[in-house]
């Protein structure tokens, strides 16, 4: 284990937080202190179609302060970050490892469902690789005419450089990294400057994290990751994927699932001790919640 451990929470903030993000948070804060370690708080707000106005970022942060959860150093704003992620996007870029895709999400369905039984991960569907292989002077015309496009990550050319790269999962164990079995995902478009991917692995390198606390719903989305610290040369942390809170049916709680909002436990008059107590009663039972 580093001499240093560094955890991060980062929220995205597209509405109020629920009990989930609190379940996250607290993960990762309770593994730092355990460890005399440092716990940092992280606002991943770069995805401009998802995220919403400053008032969500007012109202996480009133969140936080009402449950009394501490961070420890500056806070990383991902929206103030756009350059960095430039660069990154370049380094890829100028070693033959991302190429524009001019496919709409339309056409790729369509695409897709000519195929058949097309390719797919358990992130979904595989993008078929309709752009990959475009003539090169073909590519600099629609870019020069300003045809919108992605930005994907060749993940063949991924795996010749780096192979099979591993990581590890503290509750799974060593686990091998198959770049080709997660296709060529979009690293950015116009609206998204730098794709989730992308952003989280160069913002826990910057901020030095060693530890990545985060639930289980991205276990499959580290492989992706751990190609990207491969061919970024950035420094791989350990991974602790937790579950996740459940309803009384088992389904996943989440915000589109109606998951109670912080805000409205505070609203009903639960008390922050309340709130905890009974997220430690839900992961008694397995994640169900029953507030």
């Amino acid at each position: 284990m580093p001499e240093t451990v560094r955890t991060r929470f980062a929220p995205t903030p597209s509405g109020p937080l629920h009990v989930g993000h609190l379940l996250a948070a607290l993960q990762a804060r309770r593994f730092a202190d355990a460890c005399s370690g440092s716990c940092l708080l992280r606002i991943e707000d770069i995805d401009v179609t998802r995220t919403r106005s400053r008032e969500w970022v007012e109202l996480m942060f009133e969140d936080l302060a009402w449950l009394e959860l501490r961070f420890d150093g500056e806070v990383m704003v991902q929206s103030e970050r756009f350059g960095v992620y430039a660069e990154a996007l370049d380094r890829l870029r100028n070693r033959g490892l991302l190429y524009p895709c001019f496919c709409t999400r339309s056409e790729i369905k369509a695409q897709i469902a000519e195929m058949g039984r097309a390719p797919h991960s358990s992130l979904g569907y595989l993008y078929p690789g309709t752009c990959r292989n475009l003539p090169p002077d073909v590519v600099e015309e629609r870019l020069a005419r300003g045809d919108a496009h992605a930005w994907r990550i060749n993940m063949e050319r991924v795996q010749e450089l780096i192979g099979c790269p591993e990581w590890e999962d503290m509750q799974r164990g060593i686990q091998r990294c198959v770049p080709v079995e997660y296709g060529d995902v979009v690293l950015a478009r116009k609206e998204m400057p730098a794709s989730y991917h992308l952003a989280v692995v160069v913002d826990d390198a910057a901020q030095g994290i060693t530890h990545v606390t985060r639930g289980e719903d991205l276990f499959e989305a580290t492989h992706i990751h751990r190609a990207l610290q491969a061919v970024l040369g950035l420094p791989v942390p350990l991974y602790n994927h937790h579950g996740l809170l459940k309803d009384n049916a088992g389904k996943r709680l989440a915000k589109r699932d109606g998951a109670r909002s912080l805000a409205s436990l505070r609203a009903a008059g639960y008390s922050p001790q309340q709130v905890r107590d009974s997220l430690e009663a839900a992961l008694s039972r397995g994640g169900i919640w029953l507030i």
